[in-house]
């Protein structure tokens, strides 16, 4: 059967075969971590939420793989490419499927507070830093809605249906939603698309009727948990790190 290469990294190959969708993982990622991946898609599927089903997992040392249901569509970042004139159209959309990951519920997933402390903590950031932004996070209120921990526009397929199915749940826990929220927000800075991560974060607070105050206090917490696993964007994570309000 013919392989299509989706996305080739240094240490991670996705590809279709027919109608399967294979993450294979190199020798960096662990049996745990392969594990665990597979574990947070089933405990999301069993929400209810459209998402690619589940099919195997493989653990031989030249097999290390995830084999799920493969979508055919087009994702929502494309279709935003596509046709800008639809951007406000598919901003609401993006949000609604945002919310609608919010309003579920998995209880035995990770908890985000204890793996953004832990992220934290593995930043080389200085002990001032790090104290100042672990008291942040302890102060948020602990919610359990689930966070996908990656929501953007090339993580949703849109099928030819018009039905929108969520992709990449390796990063999901339940925890405080505006997380999630200002984790998209630098996720659009990153991609310089400043306006479209102002809009975003202004529409979603109206749309939750959330203080934009308390979506910000999230910023500098979520930057130093980005910089854990990103030096390449180092300098611009650690601008929003720097408004850090000191006593």
């Amino acid at each position: 059967m013919k392989k299509e290469i989706i996305v080739e990294r240094e240490d991670k190959l996705i590809y279709r075969e027919g109608d399967q969708l294979i993450k294979k993982f190199g020798p960096s990622f662990t049996k745990s971590d392969i594990l665990n991946e597979a574990l947070n898609q089933s405990r999301i599927e069993e929400t209810g939420l459209k998402i690619p089903h589940l099919q195997e997992v493989r653990l031989l040392d030249d097999e290390r793989m995830i084999v799920m249901d493969y979508i055919e569509g087009t994702t929502l970042q494309e279709l935003m490419d596509k046709n800008p004139e639809k951007m406000d159209e598919y901003l609401d959309r993006f949000i609604d499927l945002q919310l609608s990951v919010h309003g579920k519920r998995s209880p035995l997933l990770n908890e985000m507070h204890d793996k953004m402390r832990r992220k934290i903590r593995e930043t080389d950031l200085n002990a001032t830093i790090r104290y100042e932004l672990e008291s942040r996070l302890a102060g948020m209120p602990r919610h359990r809605k689930i966070c996908h921990g990656d929501f953007n526009p090339s993580n949703i397929i849109i099928t030819d249906e018009d039905e929108a199915y969520i992709l990449d749940w390796s990063h999901v826990t339940q925890g405080n939603a505006s997380h999630d929220v200002i984790r998209t927000y630098l996720d659009f800075y990153l991609d310089d698309k400043i306006d479209l991560a102002e809009k975003y974060r202004d529409r979603f607070a109206e749309k939750t009727d959330t203080a934009l105050q308390y979506i910000l206090k999230w910023t500098p917490i979520v930057a130093a948990e980005q910089l854990a696993n990103d030096e390449e964007n180092e300098d611009f994570l650690m601008r929003w790190i720097d408004v850090v309000e000191y006593e």
